[in-house]
């Protein structure tokens, strides 16, 4: 380590540093302006702006822009289907050089030993991955996951140096109650600890964040984000590829909170991030929106450092990491180089490779037991009925809000049926994790779906298997080879499988290649289309949310339909 005189003279410019960024145009996030400057960095870390002479290693940028690293403020990586060394690479080759994760999904199907697989996945790669720890597991106990998780399961990861924070509080309930469970865990000695609560009342939102919680990425509307932001909350401005809230939030960011708010992408595939980029393409938006570039880039960077407590990251100036990216187009935003630690790592859509850690005790997670198609058949309340009014699940196109609606279904034999022409489809989940053999089975509009089947053991939050189909038997054919790959995605038409994914690790991620998975994806989605599904709708996220408790009323869990307000199981039938 350097004595203090030393780097004295390295910031002053008056000894040889590692390397100098001459003629660079640096966009400063902490002074709001765009200036010209030489730019020194040392020992992986910035020295300081101004002159410097001594450098092993001159780089002329020629007037190109300089801007701090990216920084995704809230992100799961299991969501992206990849293992963390693709996601990990895939984020470098779009200027994202931070990412806060959350291993709520992993943790969910194989709790500690989940966790403790994301923080060896990342430790030695050229990337700034810090985690929060999840703070519900099991998310709810309407459902069936694999682990529970408390305090004192999470307290020994606490004193890892990639540990932070407490992630996104789902339970806001067991937080403004002062459930004993939930506030042993706001009790954890933590940096910061994320938000999630829809739908909460504006004066519960005070209990909410009097709890230590600070940021909240479950806004939807300007109310909510104004709501938040009057009490001091980060706002997080959302775009993934189920939730896109970001345009619909910017008309709440104004000169004077955008220091307030920040950009996360939650929940993204491979196929959006090959094709169009993590918090790159965020601040394409924000800025095509028309919001001033300079304040869309600090969202991305200081702002985010700031709100979780990333003291030296998210800026170019002296003592901070050497994270930056180098472009010559700043409304475009179209990145030449990414650099971490003064390094580069990327360069024009390049990615680095980076080697997996082995993953095969985490391929075990399919636990079905005993399975019959006959679980799911739906009984009218009287059999000699040829329609009935049933509760249905209505889908919204780009949210993970739904709707609670009520529809008349046709009933064969006394079994009630989907139908085609009202879009209305049979959506069922199976425990996957203990072989409690429980089923839930409910229906669901707006998917499109006129034919066939799509099963997948990826289902927020506990991930049972989830599948929706227009007849029993292609449901059945698509549940068993999800049971057969181990876990995974598959669709079905007819009595044929005509795309599978196989997810071998915990039924979430896989062990391939960013670019095959995404070719794979592509494919699914394509057959997607044929069995009718919608253009607006992305078919395998929004099923994987179609398990998750959110406003207003019914979710369907591996017990059955559930009204969310009340906490209560309903008949699906009314």
């Amino acid at each position: 380590m350097s004595s203090f005189k030393q780097r004295m003279d390295e910031a002053r410019g008056l000894v040889k540093i590692d390397l100098v960024l001459r003629n660079a145009r640096l966009v400063n996030v902490l002074s709001g302006e765009i200036h010209e400057t030489d730019i020194g960095i040392h020992q992986g870390n910035f020295v300081g702006i101004g002159t410097f002479k001594l450098a092993e290693k001159v780089l002329d940028l020629s007037g190109s822009y300089v801007v701090p690293g990216l920084i995704d403020g809230h992100v799961h990586i299991e969501s992206s289907h990849l293992c963390p060394e693709e996601f990990c690479s895939l984020l470098l080759s779009h200027g994202v050089t931070t990412a806060v994760v959350d291993p709520h999904e992993i943790a969910n199907v194989f709790g500690s030993k989940g966790i403790r697989y994301i923080l060896d996945s990342v430790d030695n790669l050229p990337f700034n991955t810090f985690v929060a720890l999840p703070s519900c597991v099991p998310a709810t106990d309407l459902e069936t996951s694999g682990a529970r998780l408390g305090a004192k399961d999470l307290s020994e990861f606490i004193t890892h140096p990639k540990v932070i924070g407490l992630g996104e509080v789902m339970d806001f309930q067991g937080v403004i109650h002062a459930k004993p469970e939930m506030v042993e865990k706001l009790e954890l000695p933590v940096r910061f600890i994320d938000g999630h609560a829809p739908g909460i009342s504006p004066q519960d939102l005070n209990a909410y964040y009097l709890a230590g919680i600070h940021t909240e990425h479950e806004c939807s509307t300007v109310e909510e984000a104004r709501e938040r932001l009057r009490r001091g909350f980060h706002v997080m401005l959302r775009e993934g590829s189920a939730a896109k809230n970001l345009l619909d939030l910017l008309p709440a960011v104004t000169s004077r909170n955008s220091f307030q708010c920040l950009l996360v992408t939650d929940d993204r595939h491979t196929i959006d991030l090959l094709q169009d980029g993590s918090i790159d393409h965020l601040v394409r938006l924000a800025i095509g929106a028309g919001l001033d570039p300079i304040q869309v880039i600090q969202m991305a960077t200081i702002n985010a450092a700031r709100a979780i407590g990333l003291p030296r990251l998210g800026a170019v100036a002296p003592g901070y990491q050497a994270d930056f990216i180098i472009l010559n187009d700043l409304d475009q935003f179209d990145i030449e180089e990414v650099y971490w630690r003064g390094v580069r790592q990327s360069k024009k859509g390049d990615r680095p490779r980076f080697q997996h850690i082995p993953t095969e005790e985490l391929t075990e997670s399919v636990h079905i037991g005993s399975w019959s198609q006959t679980k799911l058949r739906v009984f009218a309340n009287n059999l000699q009925d040829l329609t009935t009014r049933v509760q249905v699940i209505g889908v919204q196109e780009h949210s993970l809000v739904t709707s609670a609606l009520v529809r008349t279904l046709p009933v064969i034999d006394g079994l009630v049926q989907t139908d085609p022409v009202q879009g209305v489809a049979k959506l069922a989940v199976i425990e996957r994790h203990h072989e409690t053999e429980n089923v839930g089975v409910g229906f669901v509009e707006g998917l499109g779906l006129k034919k066939g089947a799509i099963a997948s053991t990826v289902a927020h939050d506990s991930h049972n298997l989830v599948v929706v189909g227009m007849n029993d038997e292609e449901m059945n054919l698509a549940i068993l080879n999800c049971i057969e790959m181990g876990g995974g995605i598959c669709l079905v038409d007819g009595e044929q499988v005509i795309g599978k994914l196989p997810l071998e690790i915990a039924g979430l991620m896989s062990n391939q290649e960013a670019e095959l998975v995404a070719k794979t994806l592509g494919e699914l989605h394509e057959k997607a289309l044929i069995l009718g599904i919608s253009k607006m709708v992305d078919p395998f996220m929004t099923l994987a949310f179609l398990s998750l408790p959110v406003i207003p009323k019914l979710k369907l869990t591996d017990l059955g339909l559930v009204d969310v307000e009340n906490f209560e199981i309903v008949k699906t039938i009314l």
